[in-house]
C-alpha cells in the first residue's frame, strides 16, 4: 500500500513539475510578445511622430523664411525706388516697414528664434524616440533570448518539444541602410 502511494505522490511531483516548467514557457513567450508589441507602439509612435513634427517645423521655418525674403527683397526695392522719386521711394519704403513690423513681430513672438528651439525640439524628439525604439530592440532581444534559453535547456526543452515551443527571432538589423540614422530633409 505504502508503494502505491509513493508512485502517486512521484506522479503528482512530476505533474506538478511539468505544470510548472510549462507555465514558465508560456510565460516566457508572453514576455517575447510584449517585447515585440512595445517595440511596434515605439515604431508607430516614430511614424506618426516624424511627420507631424517635421510639417510644423516647416510651418514655422516657412514663415520665418517668407518673412526674412519679405524683408529682404523690400529692402532692395527700397534701395532701387531711391532717387526715383517722392512716391515711388514711400511707397517702397512703406512695403519695408510692413515686412519690418512682420519681422518684429516675429521676434517678439520669437524672441530667441522659435524656429530654431524647434528645429532643436524636432531632434530631441526623434532621438527620444530613436532611443525607446532602441531600448524596445533591446528588451525585445532579451526576452527572445530568455525564451530561447528556456527552450533549449533541460530538463525544459523536454516540455517545451512536447508542446511545440518554437524558438523566438531576434530583432537583427540585416542591411547596412537599416543602421544608419533616419535623415530628415527640411527642403
Amino acid at each position: 500500500m505504502t508503494a502505491v502511494y509513493v508512485i502517486i505522490g512521484i506522479a503528482v511531483l512530476l505533474i506538478i513539475w511539468l505544470v510548472i516548467i510549462y507555465n514558465g514557457l508560456v510565460r516566457l513567450r508572453n514576455q517575447v510578445k510584449n517585447a515585440w508589441s512595445q517595440i511596434d507602439v515605439q515604431l508607430k509612435r516614430r511614424h506618426d511622430l516624424i511627420p507631424n513634427l517635421v510639417n510644423t517645423v516647416k510651418g514655422y521655418a516657412a514663415h520665418e523664411r517668407e518673412t526674412l525674403e519679405g524683408v529682404t527683397n523690400a529692402r532692395n526695392l527700397a534701395q532701387a525706388a531711391i532717387g526715383s522719386g517722392v512716391a515711388a521711394q514711400a511707397k517702397a519704403e512703406g512695403e519695408l516697414s510692413g515686412f519690418l513690423s512682420r519681422l518684429l513681430a516675429v521676434s517678439e513672438s520669437y524672441p530667441d528664434l522659435k524656429a530654431n528651439q524647434n528645429f532643436l525640439a524636432l531632434q530631441e524628439e526623434l532621438s527620444s524616440t530613436e532611443n525607446r525604439i532602441a531600448f524596445s530592440r533591446q528588451f525585445y532581444n532579451d526576452s527572445v533570448m530568455g525564451f530561447n534559453n528556456k527552450i533549449h535547456m533541460l530538463p525544459s526543452n523536454i516540455i517545451a518539444g512536447m508542446f511545440r515551443f518554437k524558438e523566438g527571432e531576434f530583432f537583427e538589423i540585416e542591411t547596412p541602410a537599416e543602421r544608419e540614422v533616419p535623415q530628415v530633409s527640411f527642403g
